[in-house]
């Protein structure tokens, strides 16, 4: 397998076992109350972060710009993440 395969891979395997975390301290604890529509989002978002990432990876030659690329992908999903979660801008997505 070569490695842009093997990323792909990682990306599709590692988004169901992230999942896994908030399901199973579900198990353990009531601070943790996620519903089908919040496993389905968080998936919708961790799997298009994936896969734009390796996208960059992919087309990007210049290793400052696959970086930097990088980083405002990932900067934008934890800015849409914290967003969902409590709402730090206050838009109407915003969880409560």
């Amino acid at each position: 397998m070569t490695i842009p395969n093997q990323r792909l891979f990682l990306i599709l395997l590692g988004v169901p076992f992230l999942l896994l975390i908030p399901f199973i301290a579900m198990q353990f604890t009531n601070e943790v109350n996620w519903s089908g529509f919040d496993f389905l989002i968080m998936g919708f978002l961790l799997m298009s972060t994936g896969l734009v990432c390796e996208l960059i990876l992919r087309l990007v030659r210049s290793h400052k710009q696959r970086f930097f690329l990088v980083l405002v992908v990932f900067g934008l999903f934890l800015l849409t993440w914290a967003e969902l979660a409590v709402g730090i801008f206050g838009t109407p997505f915003a969880g409560n």
